[in-house]
C-alpha cells in the first residue's frame, strides 16, 4: 500500500512538472516571435549580386582610394633641411643660403626686366608665358604697397595680360586703371578674424587660396609679391596649400635684415628654415632664373654684417611644367 501511494505522489509530481513547462514556453512563444518580426532581415550575399572583382580592377580602386586620401591630406609643417654642418653655426647656415640665392639654376634667353633690374620675367617661347600672352591668356597677380613699382605689370598689361594689382591702401574695393585692376586686398598667411575685419573700414587681408576662390580664377601665370617681410610665412602658406600649383612664374623680394613676421628661433635656425622653404619650392618643380642684390641696401643679415650680404634679394623662379 505504501509503495502505491509513493508511485501516485511521483507520478502526480512529474505530471505537474510538465503542464508547468508546456504552460510557461507557450507564453514566452509570441514574445519571442515579436521579436523576432521586428530585428532587422539578415543580409546574404551571393556572387549573382555582387559580382567579383578583377585583381586589375582591385588594384586600381585601391590605387584611387590612396590618391584621395593624398589630396585630402592636408600638410602641416615644411620638411627642414639638414643642417649645413656639425656645429650649427650661423656663419655656415648663412653661406648655404647666400650661395642658392645667388645661383641661377636655370637661364632664360628672354627676360623682361623692369628698369632698375630688380624683377624680371621669362618670355622664352618654350615656357607657357610668352604663348599666353600671344594669346591674350595670362593673369598676373601683384601683390606690394603703393604704386611707386608697377613698370613690369604695365607692361604685361599691355602686352595682353589680365593684371590685378592688389593694395591695401587704396580707398575703393576694386578699381580699374590703366588696363589693370586695382583692388583694396593684401596677402596674408592666414585669413583674418571676421570680428577684427568688422572693425577695420579699408584694409583687408586673405589667403592667397581664399583669394582665388573668391575672384573664381585658378592658376595665375605670374605671381609677384614684395610683402616687407611678411613673404617667410606667406610662402609656408603657400607651399603647405599647395597653391604654387597654380603658379607659372614666381616673383618675391626677400628682406634678410630680421628673421621676419612671426619666425621664431635663433639666428641659425631661423636661416635653417629660410633655407627649407627654398628648398620646398624645388620639390614643387620651381627653378631660379634671376637674382639680383639690392646694393644700395645696407649689408645686413640678421642684424649682423656677415659674408657682406644685402638685406635685400630680389628673385624670380619659374615652373618648367608650364609649357605651352
Amino acid at each position: 500500500m505504501g509503495l502505491l501511494l509513493r508511485l501516485a505522489f511521483l507520478l502526480t509530481a512529474v505530471g505537474v512538472s510538465v503542464h508547468v513547462y508546456l504552460e510557461t514556453r507557450w507564453r514566452l512563444a509570441p514574445a519571442s516571435r515579436s521579436l523576432e518580426d521586428k530585428a532587422p532581415p539578415t543580409r546574404t550575399w551571393t556572387t549573382e549580386k555582387v559580382p567579383a572583382l578583377k585583381q586589375g580592377d582591385v588594384m586600381r580602386r585601391d590605387a584611387g582610394s590612396r590618391l584621395k586620401r593624398q589630396k585630402k591630406a592636408p600638410r602641416w609643417h615644411i620638411a627642414l633641411q639638414p643642417w649645413a654642418s656639425h656645429s650649427h653655426s650661423l656663419e655656415d647656415e648663412a653661406k648655404r643660403f647666400l650661395n642658392h640665392i645667388t645661383t641661377p639654376q636655370v637661364s632664360c634667353k628672354s627676360p623682361q626686366v623692369s628698369p632698375d633690374g630688380g624683377w624680371a620675367v621669362c618670355l622664352d617661347p618654350e615656357y607657357s608665358l610668352a604663348h599666353r600672352m600671344q594669346h591674350k591668356q595670362c593673369r598676373v597677380y601683384s601683390f606690394g604697397l603703393g604704386p611707386d613699382d608697377r613698370v613690369l605689370e604695365r607692361f604685361l598689361a599691355r602686352s595682353g595680360c589680365e593684371v590685378h594689382c592688389f593694395d591695401p591702401s587704396l580707398r575703393q574695393p576694386h578699381l580699374q586703371h590703366a588696363d589693370m585692376w586695382l583692388h583694396r586686398l593684401s596677402i596674408d598667411w592666414k585669413d583674418p578674424n571676421p570680428s577684427v575685419v568688422s572693425q577695420r573700414q579699408y584694409a583687408n587681408t586673405k589667403k592667397l587660396a581664399t583669394i582665388l576662390n573668391d575672384f573664381g580664377h585658378r592658376q595665375m601665370d605670374v605671381l609677384k609679391a614684395d610683402m616687407e617681410s611678411a613673404e617667410w610665412k606667406i610662402l609656408e602658406n603657400l607651399i603647405l596649400e599647395g597653391v604654387l600649383d597654380s603658379v607659372g612664374q614666381l616673383l618675391i623680394e626677400l628682406h634678410l635684415h630680421w628673421a621676419g613676421f612671426e619666425v621664431a628661433g635663433d639666428d641659425p635656425s631661423v636661416v635653417r628654415y629660410w633655407f627649407s622653404l627654398l628648398k620646398e619650392l624645388e620639390r614643387a618643380n620651381f627653378r631660379l632664373f634671376h637674382v639680383r642684390r639690392d646694393a644700395a641696401k645696407p649689408p645686413v643679415f640678421l642684424h649682423k654684417n656677415i659674408l657682406n650680404a644685402s638685406s635685400t634679394y630680389t628673385l624670380a623662379w619659374m615652373s618648367p611644367r608650364w609649357t605651352p
